[in-house]
């Protein structure tokens, strides 16, 4: 009778033991940073809480993002699918009814599924969330109550803290720590007084993420979760200063990346793999031993993060629409590819002025006037971020910070014929028209109040971020 007991209950002995193993995820955004200025990716922002997980864990070289704006940003990574196919693509924009989010595949695995902090994401059908918010930013004491309650009951979480830092007006942080008269500029800026001072104030509040980041850390070691939690920390899309956000250059669309999983990532290391934002679906779905479905666009990049593969992607995507942001023009939309060493990016309207939030802040208005000046390196940098060529092509080993076109030159015809061919696949893939799909890019804005707004002579604007 003991045995048969026995026998009965080792089944139901090995759920609850797969369930109690299955690891906790945490996953760390930041809003309108540059991975370039994180101090482990090299930059001048003091971040030692990131750097610290670098040491700790595995650094990502390439990972990108799939839009340089908030909202269709935060679409694809939450449903593993590219802004066109899922509706997302524009600014302030919501996902087509029927799609399904990282909710609705991690739930029915066991896990309790939450966003803290900065959403920008609709509709709630769509990202049933457990939601919490404090001024835009993480809830520390809900999250606090979230890893207690995960502990005491057993149950595996997926907790996406979702910062607003360092989104403008750039006024958090220990703006000491840096010195404006000292700073390095990055050189595809205009050196002003106004841009340094807007400078250093980015940088405090990148600081301030960092802390962010540090005290979610904290409360890991708090409730002993530790060691069976991966996280994972980024930096979204590049800040809103010229050439990042807005843009598809890598400023814009490449994102920090770094992992800590104790026992499991092996600590210091760094790949060159190239990943994207919608794989990070697929990728905590296969961890947390489910299957990936196959609408999703992305791909499980679980085999890098153990250290068993090198290699990834061959190609990344990435999308940009102006339409329905503030200040922005009426219509300029972008597509890129980028492969292991060469970008192409094709702009649908070359002859329109390339116009956005940033094009009338206080920093760019100083490097038009330092231009009317008479300095030649200003005034090439506003022509450069104003009026674009219909084609860019970017040798990004030899220029990583595109500056020199190669588009027409027969060095690179090759190269640019294949890049074409796989940007045209990919968009004909995502059911994406070109011209025709920018358009359409207000219906895609405000949950559908756009269009209603509209008809009764109402112009709804939308934001920058």
């Amino acid at each position: 009778m003991r045995l048969f007991c026995l026998l009965f209950l080792l089944p139901c002995l090995s759920v609850v033991l797969h369930a109690a193993d299955k690891p906790n995820l945490l996953f760390i955004i930041a809003d309108d940073c540059t991975f370039r200025d994180i101090g482990c990716y090299g930059g001048q922002a003091k971040t030692p809480n990131i750097d610290q997980l670098a040491s700790d864990g595995l650094k990502f070289e390439r990972c990108f993002q799939a839009a340089p704006m908030c909202s269709p940003t935060r679409h694809n990574l939450y449903t593993g699918i590219y802004p066109v196919k899922s509706g997302a693509y524009p600014n302030h924009t919501f996902a087509r009814e029927g799609t399904r989010s990282v909710v609705h595949y991690l739930k029915p695995l066991g896990y309790r599924v939450a966003l803290s902090g900065k959403t920008h994401i609709k509709p709630r059908e769509v990202f049933p969330f457990e939601y919490s918010s404090k001024g835009n930013n993480p809830d520390l004491e809900a999250i606090d109550r979230l890893f207690g309650e995960c502990r005491k009951d057993g149950k595996p979480f997926c907790l996406f803290a979702c910062s607003n830092e360092p989104h403008s007006p750039w006024n958090k942080g220990d703006v000491s720590q840096y010195d404006a008269a000292k700073v390095k500029l990055p050189p595809y800026y205009v050196d002003t007084p106004e841009m340094r001072d807007a400078f250093v104030r980015y940088l405090a509040e990148v600081s301030y993420y960092d802390w962010q980041v540090g005290e979610l850390l904290k409360l890991l070691d708090k409730h002993g979760l530790k060691d069976n939690t991966m996280v994972m920390v980024v930096s979204e899309q590049g800040n809103a200063f010229p050439f990042a956000k807005w843009t598809c250059y890598e400023n814009g669309v490449q994102s920090a990346m770094v992992v800590r999983w104790p026992g499991k990532v092996k600590p210091g290391n760094t790949t060159s793999a190239m990943v994207e934002y919608v794989d990070v679906v697929p990728t905590f779905v296969e961890i947390a031993g489910g299957n990936p479905a196959p609408v999703l666009d992305g791909r499980s990049f679980l085999p890098v993060i153990m250290g068993q593969a090198d290699r990834h992607k061959d190609y990344v995507y990435a999308e940009m629409t102006t339409r329905g942001i503030i200040n922005g023009s009426e219509t300029f939309g972008i597509r890129s590819v980028r492969g292991e060493r060469y970008k192409y990016i094709l702009n649908f309207t070359p002859g329109v002025e390339f116009r956005n939030a940033c094009t009338k802040s206080r920093e760019f208005k100083s490097w038009i006037a330092k231009a009317e000046g008479g300095d030649k390196d200003a005034a090439d940098k506003v022509r450069r971020y104003r009026n674009r060529a219909g084609v860019e092509v970017y040798d990004l080993e030899n220029d990583p910070y595109e500056w020199h076109n190669l588009a027409g030159k027969p060095e690179v015809g090759d190269v640019e014929k294949t890049l074409r061919a796989k940007l045209d696949e990919w968009m004909r893939s995502q059911g994406d028209k070109g011209q025709e799909t920018e358009l359409a890019a207000r219906e895609r804005q405000g949950g559908g109040r756009q269009k209603k707004a509209k008809k009764g002579g109402r112009k709804k604007k939308g934001a920058s971020s």
